[in-house]
């Protein structure tokens, strides 16, 4: 197993990022909230998990150790792989699943596309007694450049499973949200936009 990856961060792609280890450039799949923390040429050190298959070895990177084990947990139930993991982690923060888990939110769970109700009333079942209760310890979300936001979110959006139409509809929606942050003098958190934004998502179904 490959516990994680440390070294420069020679490219970006919109849900991979490439860390140079030993002079081989390791291709890590990424969510957008652990992707916006990284620059090109920058050091960096990504937890990862390597999900073997018959036809390749795909290698996931974490922020950190407890997002690579709650994505490693995820797994264990029925019908949930490594990209619905991924989904879900994409959309929620590891605290935020395990207390919808503990809670029995439905809703919080259905907000991750390709899970429907049923599918979010048996994960909540498998799951009650795998994630734990929540740690109340989770990190800030990780800021995106004020310039570089809309590109980050709508390559997540696309990268969910939305077509590049909604996902064009979604990011016009928050943009007044993300302009109001830049006003202040902040900067826009791509983790809260996409969330924001799935909302605006499930409710123009």
């Amino acid at each position: 197993m490959i516990a994680f990856v440390s070294g420069p961060v020679a490219a970006l792609a919109p849900d991979t990022a490439v860390v140079e280890v030993g002079g081989i450039g390791m291709a890590v799949l990424c969510t957008p909230d652990t992707l916006s923390a990284l620059q090109v040429g920058e050091p960096a050190r990504l937890a990862t998990s390597l999900v073997v298959r018959e036809d390749s070895l795909t290698l996931y990177g974490f922020a950190d150790d407890d997002e690579r084990q709650v994505f490693e947990l995820l797994q264990t139930a029925s019908g949930v792989g490594p990209r619905l993991a991924q989904a879900m982690l994409a959309v929620h923060r590891p605290d935020t699943l395990r207390r919808a888990v503990a809670t029995g939110d439905e809703k919080a769970l259905t907000a991750v596309p390709g899970i429907g109700k049923k599918g979010a009333q048996k994960l909540l079942l498998e799951l009650k007694d795998r994630l734990g209760a929540p740690l109340g310890t989770g990190t800030a979300p990780a800021p995106a450049a004020a310039t570089g936001w809309r590109d980050q979110l709508h390559a997540a959006l696309v990268g969910l499973g939305y077509a590049a139409r909604e996902a064009d509809e979604a990011v016009a929606a928050v943009t007044p949200r993300a302009e109001e942050t830049i006003a202040a003098g902040g900067t826009p958190q791509v983790g809260q936009l996409l969330r924001a934004a799935l909302q605006t998502l499930n409710r123009a179904r």
